[in-house]
């Protein structure tokens, strides 16, 4: 309040003003011009995770996979004099599950501009041969961090076991900051979806000679915290 009585903000006093949240896949943008009273952001921006395989057992066998890896997350907080005019904004989005005996696609980066970036996780293997016997299936690597003040890499996707031909688990889908990876399942059936942003899709299973499709891996998402 001046010494008019006229209520005067003040930049970088105000706090916290407004949130904006990307999640859907593609790119968008962002000029500081649009908020002439900015001071700072505070800034997450989550990778997808990664999808499954397919799996496609002959008759009388099985197979199982691994789960995807889950997205990294990285997180900033910006003075406004960092920012370009514009600055571009990419949400990953979430690996494609495989099909047939294909293996699971890695998910998208996401970032803010080229100060915020965060890695997306790997998709599940396809290695697992169809069989009875006793064998495994490695989990896959969580991505490494990116780049922001905070940056963390994503979960590993957990691996798969068969026991016989007709008994086994498919990996879990590894976590990510932001989302669970899909669950591992033990019975016939399709990958597993994750929940949350960032999630790896859970494997899937097939036994007896049917095929069964992997899972997309959960999408990215990029969530800006406006203060003046």
């Amino acid at each position: 309040m001046n010494s008019e009585g006229e209520l005067c903000l003040v930049p970088g006093v105000m706090g916290l003003r407004d949130v904006l949240t990307f999640s859907s896949p593609g790119v968008s943008q962002f000029e500081k011009g649009d908020y002439p009273w900015l001071s700072r952001v505070r800034v997450q921006v989550q990778g997808g995770g990664g999808g499954s395989g397919g799996a496609d057992s002959e008759a009388g066998e099985a197979i199982f996979r691994p789960g995807g890896a889950g997205g990294g997350w990285s997180s900033s907080l910006l003075d406004v004099s960092l920012l370009g005019a514009v600055e571009t904004i990419v949400v990953g989005a979430g690996g494609a599950a495989g099909s047939g005996n294909q293996p699971g696609i890695a998910g998208g980066a996401s970032s803010f501009g080229g100060l915020v970036v965060a890695n997306g996780g790997d998709g599940g293997t396809a290695s697992m041969t169809s069989g009875t016997g006793m064998t495994t299936a490695s989990g896959i690597p969580g991505p490494f961090g990116g780049t922001g003040k905070l940056a963390m890499g994503g979960g590993a996707g957990e691996g798969a076991l068969r026991l016989s031909g007709s008994s086994g688990r498919a990996g879990m889908g590894g976590a990510s900051h932001l989302g669970h990876g899909g669950y591992g399942r033990a019975t016939h059936g399709p990958g597993t979806a994750s929940r949350g942003w960032g999630g790896g899709a859970g494997g899937s299973v097939s036994i007896g000679g049917e095929a069964q499709p992997g899972s997309d891996g959960g999408f990215g998402v990029v969530v800006i915290e406006l203060y003046g």
